[in-house]
């Protein structure tokens, strides 16, 4: 189980899997890094499911699993990858049909507008899209315009919200993403200055319990039987949502360094061995283990 020493640096994955039935594993930033795939963590997941493993993907996206899969599938990411998939978006949809008749603002770009069109075919109930002015909570995707805003362009909306009182419910807690090399804010980064200003905040994806509650139940149905939390792994990249999530819901953790982390901790090829102890240092909660690429 979890542990709080110094976390053991993996050669490849194949060291330790044999203590797991399921992996609950990262995608963006692990199976690839939003332009193209990681053919070795594919393999690596596809021969820990040969040897009787079940790996559910656990996503922060903000859109329901039918356009991650698609996306997926554009990046050549082999579909016997993994069994089944959850997405922050799947948990937000749950959150939106809790509210089903109140008048809700989007801040996110538009090809997020499929939440609302699954919640529709889902619920029957069309979601009632309004404008800020009008809202009685607000859900955030994503920057409007991720490739060229900050949060800063959002401390006005943010300061109309917070004295209107409405809840944010934040479809994606990540706050930054890899897109190749360009490093872009999310909704997460919103969301917490959100509650920085004293906002109230529903987080649907990781490190919260609903997705980990959701992708167990999903495990527990391919495997016909229940699974204990000792032999679950959780992979990922972000110590803040993948670590600390696994963490908190207490199962082990694979921390992927050559992620997000990457300008931190492989300033050269190499990890930095003295980077990644200071870093363990600044972050309370411990992954098991560490591995600088998914690879068998």
């Amino acid at each position: 189980m979890t542990n709080s020493s110094q976390p053991r640096i993996l050669r490849g994955f194949s060291e330790i899997e044999s203590r797991y039935d399921v992996a609950f594993c990262d995608v963006w930033g692990v199976v690839h890094n939003g332009e193209a795939r990681y053919p070795a963590a594919c393999e690596a997941l596809q021969r820990f499911r040969a040897r009787g493993g079940t790996v559910i993907l656990i996503t922060n996206a903000p859109r329901p699993n039918p356009p991650i899969l698609d996306q997926l599938a554009g990046l050549k990411v082999p579909r016997d990858t993994f069994d089944d998939m959850v997405t922050s978006g799947d948990v937000t949809l749950a959150f939106i049909a809790a509210r089903a008749g109140e008048r809700l603002h989007h801040i996110g770009p538009e090809r997020d507008h499929t939440l609302f069109e699954i919640s529709e075919r889902q619920t029957g109930v069309k979601p009632n899209l309004v404008a800020l002015e009008e809202a009685e909570y607000v859900v955030i995707t994503g920057l409007n315009d991720d490739r060229s805003e900050t949060p800063d362009d959002y401390a006005e909306r943010l300061a109309f919200m917070h004295e209107r009182r409405l809840d944010l419910i934040s479809a994606n807690p990540d706050l930054v993403v890899h897109v190749g090399d360009q490093l872009i804010y999310c909704a997460g980064a919103i969301a917490q200055a959100y509650e920085e200003r004293g906002g109230r905040v529903y987080q649907a994806g990781k490190p919260f319990s609903p997705i980990y509650e959701r992708a167990l139940m999903l495990a527990e149905k391919i495997r016909g039987k229940p699974v204990a939390r000792e032999r679950i792994i959780g992979i990922g990249d972000a110590m803040r949502t993948d670590v600390a999530g696994a963490v908190a819901y207490g199962i082990d953790a694979l921390f992927v360094t050559r992620g997000i982390h990457r300008d931190e901790l492989h300033p050269e090829k190499d990890l930095d061995v003295a980077a990644y102890q200071q870093f363990l240092v600044e972050n309370p909660r411990h992954p098991t283990a560490a591995i600088p690429e998914l690879v068998w």
